[in-house]
């Protein structure tokens, strides 16, 4: 496969990462989020994820072996020798793009447990050794 063909097909699955991140960003923000549906989500993502990875490898591979050297310069070198140095930077512009909103869905979520986490604290505290034993049941005689 071409060093062009192979960017297209790694900004294809970068693209479906979007998708999946954005899709993720929106159950984040309902009130109600659908467990299900971020679960889902999430299996999206970890198999983009892999699959870029494993494009990654190859192409990171081939740049090696091309001669091209490791790293962003040799990539930057062997795209435009390949004459597809619009093809890198578009790839390049997405991969940032997904890099950042998986950061704000990972804030976003991390806001949300934050948030349970303060009122399981705070009911703990309001009913601490009043209506609940320690295995969550009501204590005796309180039903």
């Amino acid at each position: 496969m071409s060093l062009g063909r192979h960017l297209d097909v790694q900004q294809q699955v970068v693209e479906q990462l979007l998708q999946l991140l954005e899709q993720e960003r929106r159950v984040l923000a309902q009130g109600q989020v659908d467990a299900e549906r971020l679960r889902e989500l999430v299996a999206g993502k970890q198999a983009a994820l892999l699959r870029l990875e494993q494009l990654e490898t190859t192409r990171a591979a081939a740049q090696l072996r091309l001669g091209y050297g490791p790293g962003r310069e040799g990539a930057l070198r062997a795209a435009r020798e390949a004459d597809c140095l619009n093809a890198w930077r578009r790839l390049r512009q997405f991969a940032l793009r997904a890099k950042a909103l998986n950061r704000a869905n990972g804030e976003a979520l991390g806001l949300r447990l934050q948030g349970n986490q303060q009122i399981l604290d705070f009911l703990d505290r309001i009913t601490a050794d009043r209506l609940y034993g320690p295995n969550g049941r009501p204590l005796p005689g309180l039903l």
